[in-house]
Formats: structure tokens, C-alpha cells, sequence
């Protein structure tokens, strides 16, 4: 039987376009799963108020989706569930400690739980018979943010992979619509990431010595009040290029050099 998964979009203050992140029920007959309720609305309220919620979760701990998880979760008696090893991460994002914790694999009423961090470290996708609930880890059009200090970009790229693997018919993203081409949307935002990464690794080989010089090479646009999220991703970027071997990366300085 496909699970029925219902989207509801929630104004949040957050920097993805539309300014909204998506919360999702997914329905199952022993208990709805509430997943990444980012705040109270009336239409996140009615869509609650005509299923049974068993249970809420969230992606990752970000600010942008987690400010209704422990209200509707003591409302209507649900369990409320984190990433097993980062429930002080998730306590201190929520204000309520979990009542339950998941791991890999683990099922959470109608969902199996995917590890899919990167963005955030202690992300996680819900896989589902409809398609997979993919947080931060794909947008319809755009890219998704991976910046230091908690962006992983090999993760990331792992990530993008595992969910390749699992061919989804879609996936139901944290911000945007639904995307019903999920192997062109990730392969799009993999090559991305790559592409990024040789801008910076060139830049630093023609001489850039330092995470502005590196942004100022990298980038072929003027970033405006970007430039700081840009100089994060630059560092995640510088971080992994270093762990491979291939530039030197001073992360408290700022220094870039070849290898």
C-alpha cells in the first residue's frame, strides 16, 4: 500500500527561497507521522486535527524546522522522536528532551530512517513507498547550503549518493515543491558540488592564499550579503579538499595553500 504523504508549507524565518519549510504527515493506519513541523498554523493545525499523529519527527535540528515538534507532539499524546547520539543537539533545538531515539534503518511508523548528513550533522531522511522525505539535502531549483563549521561536503556528496542508489520515485524536499525527478535533481546538485570544488581548488593552484582571495576567484558573480554564507561554503569546501590531501587549509587563520 503507498503511503499517503500530505505537504504542508509553514512561513519561517528562513533564508530558502519562499521563505517556508515543508511539513509533512505521512499517513499509516496504526498512527500518522508529523514530520519537520516548523511552526504552528491553522493549516498545519487542521491537517493534524483530521488524522491520528502517532508520531513527530524532524530532519535535523535546524531553527527552521523544529519550533512545532514539542507542541504537537504534547497535544495530541505523540512520541516524539530524535537521531539516537544527538539528543542534546535536538533538546536544545526544541526545548523538550525526545521521548524516543532512531537510528539507521530503524522504522518510525510508516518511514525508514536514511542517514543523510552533511548539511546539517545530524540529518536524516525518511524513506516512504511514495518517495523519500529528503529535508536539506535537495531543492527543486537552487542548491542547498553545506557551509562550516557543520557543513560536511564529503558527507554531503554520500548522501546525494545513497539516495541515488535508492532510486525514489520523489522526494518531498524540506523547502519547495515536490520534486518529481529526483535522479536529474541529485545528479544536478552533485555535479554542482563538484564544479564548485574545482573553482576552488583552481583558485588556490593560481595562487588565492586565503578564504576571501579563494571566495573572490571562485565565485563569478557579486555575492552582496551572500558573500558570508559563500565564505562558509569556500571553508567546507577547503575542509575536505585538506582532509584528501590536496590543498593545505589553516581553518583558524584563513591560510590556503597548495599541496
Amino acid at each position: 500500500m503507498t503511503r499517503t504523504v500530505t505537504r504542508v508549507p509553514v512561513s519561517t524565518d528562513t533564508s530558502a527561497p519562499g521563505g517556508r519549510t515543508n511539513a509533512y504527515l505521512v499517513d499509516d493506519p496504526a498512527g500518522a507521522l508529523l514530520v519537520d513541523p516548523a511552526g504552528r498554523t491553522d493549516d498545519l493545525d487542521a491537517a493534524v486535527a483530521d488524522r491520528e499523529v502517532a508520531h513527530v519527527a524532524i530532519t535535523h535540528a535546524h531553527p527552521d524546522h523544529v519550533d512545532g515538534a514539542a507542541t504537537y507532539a504534547a497535544e495530541t499524546g505523540a512520541t516524539l522522536w530524535a537521531r539516537r547520539g544527538r539528543e542534546a543537539r535536538f533538546a536544545a533545538a526544541t526545548g523538550h528532551p525526545p521521548d524516543r531515539t532512531f537510528t539507521e534503518g530503524d522504522r518510525v511508523g510508516a518511514v525508514t530512517v536514511v542517514d543523510t548528513p552533511g548539511h546539517a550533522p545530524d540529518h536524516v531522511a525518511f524513506a516512504t513507498d511514495a518517495g523519500i522525505l529528503s529535508g536539506d539535502l535537495a531543492v527543486a531549483t537552487g542548491s542547498v547550503a553545506v557551509a562550516a563549521p557543520e557543513g560536511d561536503l564529503r558527507a554531503y556528496l554520500v548522501a546525494l549518493r545513497r539516495l541515488l542508489a535508492r532510486d525514489p520515485p520523489r522526494l518531498f524536499p524540506g523547502h519547495g515543491p515536490v520534486i518529481d525527478d529526483p535522479r536529474a535533481t541529485l545528479e544536478r546538485l552533485y555535479f554542482h558540488r563538484l564544479d564548485r570544488e574545482r573553482r576552488v581548488e583552481r583558485a588556490v593552484r593560481a595562487g588565492a592564499d586565503s578564504v576571501d582571495a579563494v571566495v573572490d576567484a571562485a565565485y563569478d558573480r557579486e555575492l552582496g550579503d551572500h558573500r558570508p554564507l559563500a565564505a562558509a561554503t569556500v571553508r567546507a569546501h577547503l575542509d575536505k579538499l585538506a582532509v584528501e590531501g590536496r590543498v593545505r587549509f589553516d581553518a583558524e587563520t584563513g591560510g590556503v595553500a597548495p599541496r
